[in-house]
């Protein structure tokens, strides 16, 4: 169903879209924008992505650090693969040993002798989650004593390593999960829940270091960039956790005690943090680009959270009442999942709600994308809409209201051609939305 030939800037990863969304740039049809109008806020999505990409970050900040030499390096999460080879071309034979923990459509690439690369699952964590967890901690039980240790932290990276609490097994360990991303809180609240299902999160990961230091760099998929929410705090100072509302009666009984009422030893490892890119720099590298191709942009300060739907609604009214010129925005929202929730995830249901609002207006329209090129189950990174976007998908016989009740906004979304594939992009820095009204 997608378009090969349609790329933009020819950049680390493509950008392509249903063979529909195409021929519609192509012909100009009523109430899309034009077909360069619309090529060039992709290519403003693709210059923000490689902006934050996970090699380029962690390249950058290691050749930064004078006389830096750690020898074993841990990296984990949806950026793993592209940060290790990041540590890997900035320090060479230095690194004596290596984890890498990622996702299963991660591309592949070559390791030295001494480094090992697992898949695990997310955004539910399977047996190789569990898995690697374990080789985690035979990792850091193997290194020497006075072995300098690197870790490489992205988003999903809760999901993908974990050693969970004793009364945790992987089925009850799956549907918590499970629970907590159909729950609508948010990524701050859902990891304040991971953090006490576990005995790696929540800084507990520190108590496996012995005396040797860490480093951390990380990519920040979170509001505020906090550490302590990054990939649920593996390594943060364990700190007072409070969960924000009940849980099921079955979950309950099996969370840990809060780790900050645990007694720390005498002598606690140090550990620095840095964070080697975040949404800002994407959403500044966005609006470069569009500068630089003739466009007046606002970078928006207010960050999106909160429901999804809403956020989509919010931000086409926005649009239509606001300023002409490109509108940039960050953050990433929420969907409250039905039972059966159908295709697509919070970038697609925003987008989706924005059509709505959108529908029969000319020249004005939204992307709304993840940086990691995925959204919810699937294949798709977002969606590109406009005012032609509800009527297409109608002709093809779906209601936008029904979908958006279903969690199935991508059902529509592809029959209206509106859909964006990048593939894996090496980064995740929560989700970009670019707007434009001519």
């Amino acid at each position: 169903m997608l378009a090969t030939g349609f790329a933009v800037l020819g950049g680390e990863f493509p950008v392509s879209f249903n063979a529909t969304l195409l021929a519609t740039f192509q012909q100009g049809g009523s109430g899309w924008v034009s077909e360069q109008t619309a090529q060039d806020v992709l290519a403003a999505y693709s210059a923000a992505v490689r902006a934050v990409n996970g090699r380029a970050a962690v390249e950058r900040a290691l050749h930064e650090r004078a006389g830096f030499s750690p020898t074993v390096c841990v990296a984990v999460g949806k950026a793993a693969v592209d940060m290790a080879q990041g540590a890997i071309a900035a320090l060479g034979d230095a690194l004596t040993a290596g984890l890498v923990v990622c996702k299963e459509d991660c591309p592949p690439r070559p390791f030295p002798s001494g480094w090992t690369c697992m898949a695990a699952g997310h955004p539910l964590p399977d047996e190789r989650s569990l898995n690697a967890g374990q080789a985690l901690l035979m990792l850091l039980k193997q290194s020497r004593p006075d072995a300098k240790l690197l870790f490489l932290i992205s988003g999903g990276a809760s999901s993908l390593v974990e050693v969970p609490a004793p009364s945790l097994d992987l089925a009850k360990l799956r549907k918590l999960n499970e629970w907590l991303i159909g729950s609508g809180w948010s990524i701050r609240q859902i990891n304040a829940v991971r953090r006490r299902a576990s005995l790696i999160k929540g800084g507990k990961l520190r108590d496996y270091l012995g005396q040797r230091n860490a480093s951390v760099l990380a990519i920040s998929d979170v509001q505020g960039d906090d550490p302590a929410i990054i990939g649920s705090g593996l390594l943060t100072q364990p700190q007072p956790i409070e969960l924000p509302g009940p849980l099921p009666a079955e979950f309950e009984a099996c969370l840990l005690a809060d780790a900050a009422d645990v007694a720390d030893s005498n002598e606690p490892p140090a550990v620095s943090f840095e964070i080697i890119a975040n949404n800002s720099r994407a959403r500044s590298a966005a609006a470069a680009e569009l500068e630089s191709r003739g466009y007046e942009v606002t970078v928006h300060d207010d960050e999106c959270y909160g429901d999804a739907v809403q956020t989509g609604y919010d931000l086409a009214q926005r649009l239509v009442d606001g300023p002409r010129g490109i509108h940039i925005w960050g953050g990433e929202t929420t969907v409250v999942l039905p039972e059966k929730p159908g295709r697509g995830g919070r970038c697609q249901s925003l987008a989706l709600a924005a059509a709505c609002v959108l529908a029969g207006r000319p020249n004005v329209g939204l992307l709304a994308a993840g940086t990691d090129g995925t959204d919810g189950p699937g294949e798709d990174a977002g969606a590109l809409v406009d005012g032609s976007t509800i009527d297409r998908g109608r002709a093809e016989g779906f209601d936008a209201n029904d979908a958006l009740d279903r969690a199935d906004a991508g059902s529509f979304l592809a029959a209206a051609g509106a859909l964006i594939n990048t593939g894996p992009t090496g980064t995740n820095v929560m989700d970009l939305m670019i707007g434009w009204r001519q």
